[in-house]
């Protein structure tokens, strides 16, 4: 089994649904996605599993060979650049529009790239498939597959074909040896190889003031209070149309499969310079694979008492979504800080692996139903009925009750914050499950007794007579 997570690039013409996969395929909402053509511009990195098979996702901005607007040969340069890395591409067509010259273009382009490709005919549904594909066998790419980004048809049955050709990774957690394992991530110059020399005690990373210093994801053992930790540091992830460089954008997949292997995370963003766009989508995208977090804020040394407070505005104004991750303001370079970022990745590992008996979760879901009962819904009211545990790293509660699906989402985000607090977890995101148990006897008639029998026949002869 490779350790590397294969890479997946979405390319085609402006507006043939590539976002709109790309959200399909990740389970988010990451690509931004109108019924305009060239909306995306720079690359967008995710990932998704299909059948226990991981894999990197990579979306492009449209391809248009025969324009000469800069925006457009911006975005064509960045999908370029994501083709390289591709360990399999995904070229979409649009079956409304038909094969058109743009398609042409592409495809001759893509040849010369020589990597294995699927043709994907986009907006199928309500074709039939000889009817879809007809238009694209011109192409040379054989017999079309046909999918409805917009409705998921066919995209699992496309990806388990395109996956089946590449090694398998499964979206694993890492095996527990008893080693934790600490991913470092952030934008370059932000201090991270210079937070793993602290760490260590020497100078074991190169750490310059220039960002980019780092190339690749470089794993250190170290022992840190009596436990064994592996530190991962990571190449920094700056804005994509900043990425020119071909080793810095295999870096981007190493770092995603780095948060993928890690237990904990450690997110670093400078003190010195504004939270930006690039920090929330990596911690977003950390947050969505399910990983334990913790924030360290660098460079705190120096600023004045009002600029820390701008600071921790920033903060809160930016990244509202990571309520749950300890927050540290921290000065790598002289040591300040360390031990209670320490002591909080090690409890966010003990959260993150932590097993639950399930009395214990019935009596928090008990409390917190008596607390405040879920609403009716037409009359019926929702009864959540037990809890148990799903998993762990990220830890997933599944609860089980009746019209769970009509449960809000403020409901949901109610319960999962009373099984946070009462459960003590830090650092790490909760999963909630919730199950509707199925009616065994929904399909089942009621048996009538003798007596009901007779009662019935006599209630038939009455109506006869009238």
């Amino acid at each position: 089994m490779s350790d590397k997570l294969p890479v997946i690039v979405l390319v085609g013409r402006p507006n043939v649904g590539k976002s709109t996969l790309f959200n399909r395929l990740t389970g988010t909402r990451d690509a931004l996605v109108a019924d305009l053509p060239g909306l995306t511009r720079d690359r967008q990195y995710g990932t998704g599993a299909v059948d226990e098979h991981a894999f990197v996702v990579v979306d492009t901005g449209g391809l248009m060979p025969e324009s000469a607007d800069p925006l457009a040969l911006l975005a064509e340069s960045q999908a370029q650049m994501a083709l390289e890395e591709a360990d399999h591409v995904l070229f979409l067509v649009d079956v409304q529009s038909g094969c058109t010259a743009g398609d042409e273009s592409i495809a001759r382009q893509l040849r010369k790239l020589g990597k294995p490709l699927t043709l994907v005919v986009n907006k199928s549904e309500g074709y039939a498939r000889a009817a879809a594909t007809a238009d694209f066998f011109t192409l040379g790419y054989g017999e079309p597959v046909t999918i409805s980004a917009q409705q998921g048809q066919g995209v699992e049955a496309l990806m388990q074909d395109v996956l089946g050709a590449l090694p398998a990774v499964a979206p694993e957690p890492p095996i527990d040896d008893g080693t934790v394992r600490v991913a470092i991530v952030g934008r370059p110059n932000v201090g991270k190889s210079t937070l793993v020399n602290r760490l260590l005690g020497e100078e074991r990373l190169l750490a310059a003031d220039h960002p980019g210093t780092t190339r690749d994801a470089i794993a250190v053992p170290f022992e840190y209070d009596g436990a064994p930790y592996t530190l991962i540091d990571t190449a920094g992830i700056r804005r994509r149309a900043r990425v020119w460089e071909a080793v810095e954008k295999f870096s981007i997949v190493k770092t995603l499969a780095a948060i993928e292997r890690a237990h904990v995370v450690i997110a670093v963003v400078d003190a010195q310079n504004d939270i930006g766009e690039q920090d929330a989508k990596l911690m977003g995208l950390i947050a969505q694979r399910g990983r334990a977090l913790v924030l360290a804020v660098n460079k705190w040394d120096g600023l004045a008492q009002g600029e820390r407070e701008q600071v921790r505005y920033q903060v809160s104004l930016k990244l509202p979504f990571l309520d749950y991750a300890p927050l540290h303001f921290i000065a790598a370079k002289h040591g300040s800080g360390l031990g209670e970022l320490m002591e909080d990745v090690q409890l966010a590992y003990e959260s993150t692996t932590r097993e639950f008996s399930t009395p214990e979760l019935n009596r928090i879901l008990e409390t917190a139903v008596e607390a405040h009962p879920p609403p009716a819904i037409l009359g019926r009211r929702i009864k959540l009925r037990y809890a148990h545990q799903g998993g762990s790293n990220p830890p997933r509660i599944v609860v089980h009750g009746n019209q769970t699906d009509k449960l809000p989402e403020h409901y949901k985000r109610y319960l999962a914050n009373q099984f946070r607090s009462a459960l003590a977890l830090k650092g790490v995101p909760l999963l909630m499950s919730f199950k509707t148990g199925d009616n065994p006897f929904k399909h089942k008639k009621n048996e009538l007794t003798n007596r009901q029998i007779k009662k019935k026949r006599r209630l038939m002869a009455r109506v006869k007579k009238r």
